[in-house]
């Protein structure tokens, strides 16, 4: 057998840092080039916005164990918030208004985190589903009866400051922050309480408190992610973030695999390039589309391909 030297996590850690800010150049002056037109540009902006919300549900969903429906509702109030803001509030205009009121989007989506977890913390499994998916449409409906929203009409006006940089750096710090949070202490919490959560509780573990902290800290990303994409956009409609939504953002979790953070980034780019590629296709493109989600899940999850990757696996670490 051979010995394999590892790289120390300081120079891991370097080179990961350089891998991201080389990535960021070279699509940086693909753009600037012309090389990559405004068409290509809106897909890679929406590739990080689905990659920090399909990361957040991951640490509910997937870390955590507790299967929510209600993303999408936090992804709205995040969009609202920090439309509202920097279209009637702030008066500086450019770039610091729109960081203020991104964070600020964010907290109140925490907020509003800690509102719906309060009263389904005992709750589980489909009640827990159903819970959330009433929030999200409860959600829906008041901005849909709100003047101050706009309406069904929609929220129009809103300042365009989303672009690449703003959504790539956004996108970065989600990855990173999650994926400190489940290498932490707090993160091995976590995970015991999905494993289980009766042997959690008699460790001495809150097992309430966690669910709130990890529920909170998906909602917050989901508010980011919301108001990336109400000032991409421009105008927001409330039927945006129905449930249709939230199923997008969880069919790309499962997709990715429960609970691993590279397979959400990985699945987040297919699902997003995969029905942009599928635009010629027509009226046969949601058809095609499903059929597509079928074919990778069975592909996926098939125990005969499972095993032969694990005997891969184990004779590569042989030799």
């Amino acid at each position: 057998m051979k010995n394999k030297k590892k790289l120390s996590p300081v120079i891991q850690f370097a080179l990961t840092v350089l891998l991201i800010a080389l990535v960021y150049v070279i699509i940086q002056l693909m753009m600037n080039a012309k090389i990559i037109n405004r068409y290509y540009s809106g897909i890679l902006i929406s590739i990080c916005i689905n990659v920090i919300l399909v990361v957040s549900l991951n640490i509910t969903t997937g870390f955590l164990g507790q299967l929510t429906l209600g993303h999408a509702g936090f992804m709205a109030i995040g969009a609202y918030v920090a439309a509202f803001l920097t279209k009637e509030v702030f008066s500086i205009a450019g770039p610091i208004d729109f960081i203020l009121a991104t964070l600020i989007a964010g907290g109140v989506a925490m907020v509003f985190g800690v509102i719906i977890c309060l009263p389904t913390l005992r709750l589980k499994g489909d009640y827990l589903a159903i819970i959330t998916l009433a929030c999200g449409e409860v959600i829906k409906n008041i901005l849909l009866n709100l003047d101050i929203t706009g309406g069904a009409s929609g929220y129009i006006g809103i300042p365009r400051y989303t672009n690449f940089a703003f959504a790539y750096i956004f996108a970065i710090i989600t990855v990173y922050a999650t994926y400190a949070l489940i290498k932490s202490r707090f993160g091995r919490v976590v995970m015991a309480v999905r494993d289980n959560e009766i042997a959690a509780e008699s460790s001495g573990v809150n097992i309430n408190r966690v669910k709130m902290l990890a529920f909170v800290f998906a909602a917050f990303f989901a508010g980011v992610a919301g108001s990336l994409y109400a000032h991409y956009i421009g105008i927001l409609e409330p039927k945006i973030f129905d449930f249709d939504k939230s199923i997008e953002i969880l069919v790309m979790v499962v997709l990715g695999g429960m609970g691993s953070i590279k397979g959400s980034v990985i699945a987040a780019v297919v699902l997003t390039v995969l029905p942009e590629m599928l635009r010629g296709a027509d009226n046969l493109r949601m058809l095609i589309y499903a059929l597509s989600l079928i074919i990778i899940m069975l592909f996926k999850y098939s125990p005969t391909l499972s095993s032969f990757i694990n005997r891969f696996r184990r004779k590569e670490k042989v030799s």
